[in-house]
C-alpha cells in the first residue's frame, strides 16, 4: 500500500522536478494529483512514463491524501497549505513562509532528519532555502567531528532559483548583446544578467545585509547549531541551473584538510571532486540532473587556527528544492506514516 500524494505548482520549474524525483526514486505512489492554478488547468505534465492533467488548486480536496509536496509563492501558500494540513493531508512546503515557525520543522534529511516527527504540531514540514541546502549537508559531518564555530559563505547563485522567467530573460539578453536591434533591458533583474554577477537576492534589509543572506543565517542555525556565527554573501551570476558556493569554515578543534576530506567522502548525500589540478574540481553546469552535493578545493585557511576553506556546488533545483522535498517525503513515510 503506497501513498496519496499532490503536488502543488506542478507547472513550475519545481513542481516538475518533484514529479521526475518522485518517479526516479521510484516513491511509492498509491495516486498522485499535479494541481495548478485556474490559469494553468489542464496544461500535461509527466510523472515517469504516464502524462497528468493539472487540477484547479482552488477547488481541490486535501481530505484522504497523505502528503502534498508545495512548490508555489508564500501568498499562495497561505491559503491553501492550512487548508491541505487541516484536512489531514501533511504539507512539505519549498516556500519561506513556514521556515522561521519554531513549531514547524525545517529539514534536510542528511542533517536532522530526527526533527520529521515534529510535523505533528502543525501537519507542516518547511524546506529550506536553496542555498542553505546545500552548505548544511556539506557542514553537518565536519561539525560532528570538530564543532564549528564560523561560517562565511558567499553564494554564486544560478538564475533558475529567480524562476523560469529570469531564465528567459539571461538567455535572451545574452542572445541580444550578438544581434543586433534584440537588445534587452533588465526586468526580472534591477541589473544586466548576461555577462554580468549581480550582489544582491532578495530585498534589502535595514542591517544592509539581504534577505538571502538572512535567510541563509536563521536557517543554518535552526537546521545546524544555533551557536553558529554565520555571515554571507549572495550573488546572482548568468548561470541556468546549480548554485556554488565558497565556504570558509573556523572551527573550535583543529581539523586537517585530509581528515576533512575522508570525512567528506563517507558522508550522506556528498560526492568529493577534487584533485588539485586543471580540471579537478566540479562547476555548476556539471552536476545539473544530479542528485549530489558535490565539494571541490578543499584546503587549510592558515589565516585562523582551525580553519578550512571548501567548494561546494549542487543543482537548485533538485537538492535545493525538490529533492530535498522528496527525501524529507521519503523520512516520513519511513519513520512515521508507514506505508508502503
Amino acid at each position: 500500500m503506497g501513498y496519496k500524494v499532490v503536488v502543488v505548482g506542478a507547472t513550475g520549474n519545481v513542481g516538475k522536478e518533484m514529479l521526475n524525483i518522485l518517479a526516479e526514486r521510484e516513491f511509492p505512489v498509491d495516486e498522485i494529483a499535479a494541481l495548478a492554478s485556474r490559469k494553468s488547468l489542464g496544461t500535461e505534465v509527466s510523472f515517469g512514463d504516464k502524462t497528468l492533467k493539472t487540477m484547479d488548486l482552488d477547488t481541490f480536496d486535501f481530505t484522504g491524501w497523505d502528503i502534498a509536496l508545495f512548490a508555489i509563492g508564500s501568498d499562495a501558500t497561505k491559503t491553501y497549505a492550512p487548508k491541505a494540513a487541516s484536512q489531514g493531508c501533511v504539507v512539505i512546503d519549498n516556500s519561506s513562509l513556514y521556515r522561521y515557525d519554531p513549531d514547524i520543522p525545517l529539514i534536510v534529511p542528511e542533517v536532522n532528519a530526527d526533527d520529521v516527527v515534529r510535523y505533528k504540531n502543525k501537519n507542516i514540514i518547511a524546506n529550506p532555502n536553496c542555498s542553505t541546502a546545500q552548505m548544511v549537508v556539506a557542514l553537518k559531518p565536519l561539525h560532528d567531528r570538530a564543532r564549528i564555530k564560523r561560517v562565511v559563505v558567499s553564494t554564486y547563485q544560478s538564475v533558475s532559483g529567480t524562476g523560469k522567467e529570469a531564465i528567459d530573460e539571461l538567455w535572451n539578453q545574452t542572445k541580444g548583446i550578438y544581434v543586433p536591434g534584440q537588445e534587452v533591458s533588465p526586468s526580472v533583474y534591477p541589473k544586466q544578467i548576461a555577462f554580468n554577477v549581480i550582489p544582491h537576492i532578495d530585498v534589502f534589509l535595514d542591517s544592509g545585509d539581504t534577505k538571502e543572506e538572512w535567510k541563509m543565517v536563521v536557517e543554518t542555525k535552526k537546521i545546524l547549531d544555533p551557536k553558529i556565527k554565520v555571515t554571507a554573501t549572495c550573488v546572482r551570476v548568468p548561470v541556468f541551473v546549480g548554485h556554488s558556493e565558497a565556504v570558509n569554515i573556523e572551527f573550535e578543534d583543529y581539523l586537517d584538510w585530509e581528515e576533512a576530506t575522508d570525512i567528506l567522502r563517507e558522508a550522506p548525500g556528498v560526492l568529493v571532486v577534487d584533485k588539485r589540478e586543471a580540471g579537478g574540481y566540479i562547476t555548476p553546469i556539471e552536476c545539473v540532473g544530479e542528485y549530489a552535493t558535490y565539494i571541490s578545493r578543499i584546503r587549510q585557511d592558515e589565516t585562523v587556527e582551525n580553519g578550512l576553506n571548501i567548494w561546494v556546488v549542487s543543482d537548485n533545483l533538485r537538492k535545493g528544492a525538490a529533492l530535498n522535498a522528496v527525501q524529507i517525503a521519503e523520512v516520513l513515510g519511513q519513520r512515521c506514516l508507514k506505508k508502503g
